[in-house]
């Protein structure tokens, strides 16, 4: 039985710079929210330059309050994966690999069936492929088998002119993006990115995950007052979508889903993970010492590439190459020209070039919010009032 907060710095650890206090104080309030939001475990960093500002975490990594949230606590981000995988692709974007111009097929050959040889790589990225969705009927379980999901879209149709019409692809993105990284580079998306980029980076971010990390992740809790995606209003562009499979947040917890590599869903991550690699986008590429990208590709990278209405989001956004722009979400704080992805349930990490500003959140009990979490916007509103 968990006791009674006497505070809410009573559920808080961590520090934070001089000036930053009153993000200690937001971050705390969240545990004794009175609506759906009310924390459970969270972790929030921020990097300021190479400076890291603010460094807090709380709470439980359980249901039953019974362990403790630790620095090192690993979770479940959902979508946050999204512009870590393109962070990975930017990498073999700077280094010659790949260019954003090119087609799919170019380094996938299989995929040109079905009239699809002149999708790109940026229209991949930016959720204009025509792709969103499984045609075939997919279970939880088929989506562990990498192989037959990359077929399966290399022999699917598009569902409109790739280039015309923007749909968020909250699943297929991962195996688009994922296998593009593996034929380019010849590693797996996951066994890349700890390569590449986490591992020089010093950052906790995992896309499969290996056992002996287990007892360092908190437990994916479910939203108190849960969505139910097959209730919204179907049309043809986005059919499927969120429904193909039906995703519940318990199938988080499994083995199967952390082995996987899902690198639109299952990306498993400290807060200060998140942050350490935005850090390094929000510092022209370079982050400690090492240099990962050219100041030229992260411009490329964050260069909109559909500003047009999202019908699967349905609400317009400005896709770049694998992250959203703030200019129309105000998801990241008030500079339209910050950048990043956030995940279901309200994890994110973001970057404002600007301020050289990074933030990575993390929190294991889900909002009910499909996009748009209001800890999440909270949280950057203050940091931002501290600045």
């Amino acid at each position: 039985m968990s006791t009674q907060l006497q505070s809410p710095f009573d559920a808080v650890s961590g520090n934070v710079a001089a000036g930053f206090e009153p993000v200690r104080e937001q971050f705390a309030a969240n545990f004794l929210r009175t609506d759906h939001c009310r924390e459970v475990g969270a972790a929030l960093s921020v990097f300021q330059g190479e400076r890291c500002v603010v460094d807090l975490w709380g709470g439980h990594a359980d249901a039953a309050r019974v362990h403790p949230w630790r620095k090192d606590t690993l979770l479940n981000v959902y979508s946050t994966t999204k512009g870590i995988v393109a962070t990975c692709i930017a990498l073999l974007v700077d280094r010659g690999v790949l260019r954003y111009e090119d087609t799919v097929a170019s380094v996938w050959p299989e995929f040109a069936q079905n009239g699809k040889q002149h999708v790109t790589l940026a229209q991949v990225l930016s959720h204009q492929a025509g792709l969103p969705a499984f045609e075939d009927p997919t279970t939880v379980s088929d989506l562990y088998d990498w192989h037959a999901r990359c077929a399966a879209l290399a022999r699917q149709k598009t569902r409109w002119t790739p280039g015309e019409k923007t749909a968020y692809h909250p699943i297929t993105y991962g195996y688009l993006a994922g296998e593009i990284v593996r034929r380019a580079s010849g590693r797996s998306v996951g066994e890349f990115l700890q390569q590449e980029l986490a591992i020089p980076l010093e950052a906790d971010f995992f896309i499969g995950l290996e056992p002996a990390l287990d007892r360092r992740v908190a437990a994916t809790l479910a939203p108190k007052n849960m969505i139910d995606p097959s209730a919204l209003p179907p049309i043809e562009e986005t059919r499927l979508s969120v429904t193909n499979p039906l995703l519940h947040p318990q199938a988080a917890n499994t083995a199967e889903w952390r082995r996987a590599e899902l690198p639109a869903l299952n990306g498993h991550a400290s807060a200060e993970g998140i942050a350490r690699i935005y850090a390094m986008l929000a510092n022209g590429g370079s982050f400690q010492r090492r240099r990962l990208l050219s100041p030229a590709t992260i411009v490329r990278m964050t260069r909109v590439l559909s500003d047009r209405m999202d019908l699967t989001l349905g609400m317009p956004a400005n896709w770049a190459a694998g992250v959203v722009l703030n200019s129309t979400t105000t998801f990241f704080g008030p500079n339209p020209q910050a950048y990043g992805h956030s995940g279901w349930g309200g994890s994110f990490g973001c970057a404002d070039p600007d301020r050289q500003l990074a933030i990575g959140y993390v929190c294991n009990q889900m909002g009910p919010d499909l996009v748009g979490d209001v800890r999440a916007r909270e949280l950057c509103a203050t940091i931002y009032r501290c600045l």
